[in-house]
């Protein structure tokens, strides 16, 4: 994505004379994203800044996508449009978390390069961005890689080994690829981006397709959801989960209004495509711009594109209802000993009625008995690890997406709620494990 007049504004001495209302200060603590949201990216500079806070006030939406963070040399990184520093505008974030939102950093951009083609040293990127999460007390990064710097390999291996290492260090970071899109899917460079992310470890929460710009003479509106049709089954092979599973890890970004290439993108367009993601259970939307393009709007790809924020679970359940969660051989979901400490097994056991099998579906996509959080263990990502009960703390490690086919989706794994085994006996304890449509994957929830 570019910069909304093609080219990136200077400097200048009003930017230095700006920073008294940027704020600097101490990030407050991060928010939790939700199991779907809209994340509309803002260009942000000292102009800007303040639309955050008028786009919630007009629409509600809380969620906001930082473009963008580039090289001002070596390992240091300066907002594009400013050239301000990493915590310039840490008090409109922090504004934006008090009233439970939160922002994503983005990286890169059409123009401006990305940090690991600056930074060589992968040990020094790893601090780098770690530096960025804590200054700003978020948790997601995003990465919207196109240009001169998608064909940079070596880049994008260090880049790829260094998130892989800061997710070692703190697994509550999530990171997201934005990348460009054909109609028919993402082409081979993009693809191999993602695939050197696996090789790497890196565990990609989200990719970010830029339905934009097709240049076909064809209808944006088709060509985006022939995109991610595409894109989901793809991301289906790469990571051998379900294409359900998939549409959970995907992004979808239009450009709000009149396109490069002729195309326009409506607003009944991105009511369309609201729709098509809430159906699909896609996890975010986006566009590219929400100062030049939506303000001038009303704000009104906002309001749409905000219905898919803690909308549909994409099949059965529903939002504040309590009751059993029953799966396989007919046993119920019950935490074990009907203890409420930290840690305690999550298993099947027969049904009784008891408090330790009354499940709540809450509204942030957790699952909750007993005061606590049905939670994977250390927030693991791998086949096997184990399900618990833990105190709800809004990652994505308790978040679970119900599915048409009865499926519970961890969307930040990828992977679904298993029974070991497939074992129906009593103590049998509940796993995560890649998503295979299997009966000891199905689950029928409070309704």
């Amino acid at each position: 994505m570019r910069f909304r007049n093609g080219i990136a504004p200077a400097a200048t001495t009003a930017v230095a004379l700006a920073a008294t209302f940027l704020g600097t200060g101490q990030a407050h603590a991060a928010t939790a994203l939700p199991a779907h949201f809209a994340a509309p990216y803002l260009q942000i500079d000292s102009n800007t800044a303040n639309d955050m806070a008028s786009d919630m006030n007009a629409t509600g939406l809380k969620y906001y996508t930082l473009a963008f963070l580039i090289p001002q040399s070596g390992c240091t990184a300066q907002w594009e449009a400013s050239g301000d520093g990493v915590g310039a505008y840490t008090s409109q974030i922090n504004a934006l978390k008090s009233a439970g939102g939160t922002a994503i950093i983005s990286f890169g951009g059409a123009e401006g390069g990305e940090l690991a083609q600056t930074c060589t040293s992968v040990s020094s990127l790893t601090a780098a961005y770690a530096n960025i999460v804590n200054t700003y007390g978020i948790t997601r990064l995003d990465f919207d890689i196109e240009g001169g710097t998608l064909g940079d390999t070596a880049a994008n291996q260090r880049r790829n080994q260094a998130l892989a290492a800061l997710q070692a260090q703190n697994p509550s970071v999530q990171v997201a690829y934005t990348l460009a899109v054909d109609p028919g899917g993402l082409p081979s460079q993009e693809y191999g981006v993602l695939s050197d992310a696996k090789s790497k470890g890196v565990n990609v929460s989200a990719v970010n397709i830029m339905t934009m710009d097709f240049g076909d003479g064809e209808n944006a509106l088709n060509d985006a959801e022939s995109a991610a049709r595409g894109t989901a089954s793809q991301l289906a092979g790469l990571y051998g989960i379900s294409t359900s599973a998939a549409y959970n890890r995907i992004g979808l970004t239009p450009i709000a209004g009149q396109n490069d290439d002729n195309e326009y993108f409506s607003q009944s367009d991105a009511q369309t495509l609201e729709s098509f993601a809430a159906s699909n259970g896609v996890q975010e939307l986006a566009f590219w711009e929400v100062d030049y393009y939506d303000k001038p709007a009303g704000y009104a790809y906002s309001r749409i594109f905000n219905q898919l924020t803690n909308g549909s679970s994409g099949g059965g359940g529903g939002t504040g209802k309590t009751g059993q969660i029953t799966g396989y051989g007919g046993k119920c979901v019950d935490v074990a000993a009907a203890s409420s400490a930290n840690g305690t097994a999550v298993q099947l056991y027969d049904c009784n009625g008891t408090n330790a099998q009354q499940w709540t579906v809450a509204s942030d996509g957790s699952l909750q008995a007993l005061g606590k959080c049905m939670d994977i263990t250390s927030a693991g990502t791998a086949n096997g690890t184990q399900v618990q009960l833990y105190d709800c703390n809004g990652t994505g490690a308790q978040v679970w997406q119900h599915q048409s086919n009865g499926e519970l989706v961890n969307p930040a794994s990828g992977k679904c709620l298993d029974a070991t085994g497939p074992s129906s006996a009593n103590g049998t304890r509940l796993q995560i494990w890649t998503c295979a449509d299997s009966a000891n994957q199905q689950w029928s929830i409070p309704s």
